[in-house]
Formats: structure tokens, sequence, C-alpha cells
């Protein structure tokens, strides 16, 4: 039999792979990654990168404008309202009795020297010479946007002035506002019948109630 000695180990060859290893993993780590195209660091430093939050504000940060009225809607609308006043010859009628006359007068002088500039008729100045009375006064009435009854002692003796007052209400049963009771010398009880659906304006003020009518 041989001796142990006979058969050296081959101490060199195992050392000489290991060695490779441990070479290929330190250049493995020392490598520096690829850039990638499109990647942040392929940019030029100093210039800010927007982000997809930059780019796409939240929603509670935007701001809301509210919808307003373009000028020409507006002056739309307001030529339209012009224009629905100035469908009828007069603003207002007054019928008031022939012993009410300086006091329709008065009234007819303020709605005339007012601000709006009311229109008014009143009949023995506006009604047409030589027309019929009573077509004048349907004519009246049906020209204009409101009636105004002066009620008055003098207004409920007079029948024509109750005839006045029931086709006043004929021509507009149903448009509120569009006849105006002013009462004037005389308690509530004496209010007209016909007319106890509506709300009067009282005469006992200082101006007579002319600027609530």
């Amino acid at each position: 039999m041989a001796s142990p000695t006979s058969l050296p180990a081959p101490r060199s060859q195992s050392k000489k792979p290991m060695g490779k290893m441990a070479d290929w993993f330190r250049q493995a780590l020392l490598k520096k990654p690829k850039k990638r195209p499109g990647s942040s660091e392929s940019a030029p430093s100093g210039v800010p990168q927007a982000t997809s939050q930059d780019s796409h504000p939240p929603s509670s940060l935007t701001s809301v404008k509210t919808p307003t009225t373009p000028p020409a809607s507006r002056e739309a609308s307001s030529s339209s309202s012009s224009s629905g006043r100035w469908s009828k010859d007069y603003d207002v009628c007054v019928c008031h009795s022939e012993e009410d006359l300086a006091a329709a007068q008065d009234l007819v002088s303020y709605l005339e020297g007012s601000p709006a500039s009311l229109r008014c008729f009143l009949q023995l100045r506006d009604a047409t010479p030589g027309g019929a009375i009573v077509s004048e006064l349907c004519q009246a009435l049906s020209s204009s946007h409101c009636r105004v009854l002066l009620i008055t002692p003098g207004f409920l003796r007079d029948p024509w002035c109750k005839y006045q007052m029931l086709q006043a209400l004929t021509e507009a049963p149903a448009a509120e506002g569009c006849t105006i009771p002013l009462l004037s010398g005389l308690t509530r009880a004496s209010y007209p019948p016909e007319l106890r659906f509506m709300y009067y304006v009282d005469g006992k003020g200082p101006d007579c109630g002319f600027h609530q009518i």
C-alpha cells in the first residue's frame, strides 16, 4: 500500500474558482444601474419636474365660478320689460266722480311727476272730443296697465262711477294689483261689497295714499 503522503490535496485548484466568484460579485455590486429613458434622472438638474399631482390640482383647490348673466341677456330682459310697458297707451287709468275732479287731478299730477313718470288717463282731460263716453271709458281701461278707483262718498252716490268700477273688474277680474281702490273720506264699513276681496289704500295719510299707489 502506498503511504498517505503520496497523494497531496489540490488546494491551489479549489481556491481559484472561489476567487473568481468573489471577483464577479464585487463587479456586480460596483456596477451602476443603467438610466432608463424618460426617468427623472434624464432631465437636467435645476429644472423642476411636473408630477401628476401638479398637473391635476385637487378638486378642493379648483375655483368654482358662479354663472353670471351675459350682458346681452340682461339687455334683452330690460328691453323686454320696457317693451311690455309700452305695449299699452297708459300706465294708470283713474276712475272718479265729477265732484272729486280736484282730488283726481292731484293724484294724476303726483303719479306723472314721480320718478317712474307714469302715464295717466284722466277722462275729462284725455278723452277724444266727440267720442262716446262709454266707448272712451272701455278703451281707456283696456289700454291701461292699472286702474285706480278713487272711492269717496261722491263715488258711491254716482251710478256712473259704479259702472266704471264694474267695468274695471270685468276688464281684469283675476289680475292682482291691476285694480287699486283708494278709500278717501269713508270708513271700512262703507267699502263697496264688490271690492271686499281686494285690499284698499287708505287715503288718510299725509300724502293721501298717493305714494303707496
